[in-house]
């Protein structure tokens, strides 16, 4: 067998590092070849003793000297730094590009790998929510596929495998409810760091899990899925499932609901991209349902949790508005892991910024990634004129 050549972009964080577990699994079907971290360079010299790839890349010139010092004369891939390393890491002679970076940074380079015509396991789902449409157009162009990681849209993937996607109905994803699910509003608008890190299912990095806590991951998963799967807005739909057992389910049009079950494990559909189309044998626990003993469903409450109809509301605004909330949500959450907003204010922050842009003259049409990172530049603009405001109004309280 041949392996095949894994380059993973966001290689030191949670997602990478389980992919490059399964990897390790399975040594006779997988060879690393590209790594791209940030400045976690001792993790990253770790990976690259394992895996010996060729090229890595890290945030900036200082990370590339540390990374030397680390790996000595005895292990000398090539280093690239910075957006240009990114790009490097994601165009190199690979078979899959795995797209684990969170947030915005992850769009460019993911572009340059669909550009360039290689297959793509996408983890970052800020890449379709900030420019679904654009994605979905190079990939057409250009012949990759786009495989799923995220444990939700994973589940459909499996589901519609083999299906008539114009039979599809209704996309259902589940949520887990997040840590503050059975919390009052006046206990949410008290919530720590902390508490909210505590996600009780999952194990996320920092930025996914505050995201999960707002249902804003939710969110943004039903704008993803609304372009990965081709779907007009209207045909996804969220339900609360605190269990995390049924990863999502899709609705036919004869009213058959089909869903994907397992215990909640990042592995599993990372092996899935991994090795579509076959199946690895998984060292997971297995999931028996007379221990389950019960899967609950519930409505998300919006109220609580308004983030996801912002959502909603951004899907069926102009193109730019997902990527406006995007940027607007990526400085929320780093106010409130930094301890300057208050839990609610992630909400309160973001809606200002979509309304904000509702005001401005323009279609808001994304015609290339110009279009794009000038959105989320002034999105950031405005979501950090609106933190201070936030901020000053917490201090003063």
């Amino acid at each position: 067998m041949i392996p095949k050549r894994l380059a993973v972009l966001g290689s030191t964080g949670s997602v990478g590092e389980q992919t490059l577990a399964v990897a390790a699994a399975h040594p006779d079907r997988y060879a690393v070849v590209a790594l791209a971290a940030g400045r976690r360079v001792e993790k990253l010299a770790e990976q690259v003793r394992r895996f010996r790839p060729g090229l890595v890349s890290v945030a900036d010139a200082e990370g590339a000297e540390a990374l030397r010092g680390l790996l000595g004369p005895g292990l000398a891939p090539q280093i690239a730094v910075g957006s240009a390393g990114l790009e490097a890491v994601a165009t190199a002679d690979a078979d899959l590009v795995v797209a684990a970076l969170v947030g915005a940074v992850g769009l460019a380079p993911t572009l340059a790998a669909v550009r360039a015509g290689r297959d793509v396991a996408l983890a970052n789902k800020e890449v379709l929510v900030m420019a679904g449409a654009l994605v979905r157009r190079e990939v057409a162009a250009h012949g990759g596929a786009l495989l799923p990681v995220d444990s939700e849209h994973s589940a459909i993937f499996q589901v519609l495998t083999g299906e008539d996607r114009d039979a599809i109905a209704r996309l259902i994803l589940t949520a887990s409810g997040g840590p503050f699910r059975t919390w009052s509003a006046a206990q949410i608008a008290r919530a720590t760091v902390a508490e909210a890190l505590r996600h009780p299912n999952w194990d996320m990095g920092p930025k996914i899990t505050i995201d999960s806590a707002s249902l804003m991951n939710k969110g943004l998963e039903v704008i993803e899925a609304r372009w990965l799967f081709d779907v007009e807005p209207g045909q996804v739909d969220v339900v609360v499932h605190p269990q995390s057992i049924v990863h999502s389910l899709v609705e036919f049009r004869d009213t058959s609901v089909i869903a994907q079950l397992g215990l909640p494990d990042m592995r599993v559909p990372i092996a899935v991209a991994l090795a579509h189309p076959d199946r690895l044998p998984l060292e997971v626990p297995r999931l028996d349902l007379t221990a389950v003993g019960r899967l609950d469903f519930e409505t998300p409450d919006t109220k609580r949790f308004p983030c996801l109809s912002l959502a909603f509301e951004a899907l069926r605004g102009s193109e730019a508005a997902p990527a406006v909330l995007n940027a607007a949500n990526e400085v929320a959450v780093e106010a409130f892991l930094d301890g300057g907003l208050a839990f609610p204010a992630i909400a309160e922050l973001n809606a200002t910024v979509l309304e904000a842009l509702a005001a401005r003259d323009g279609s808001g049409a994304l015609r290339d990634l110009k279009d794009v990172m000038e959105a989320d530049t002034w999105a950031r603009a405005r979501a950090r004129e609106v933190r201070e405001v936030l901020a000053g109004e917490r201090g003063s309280a």
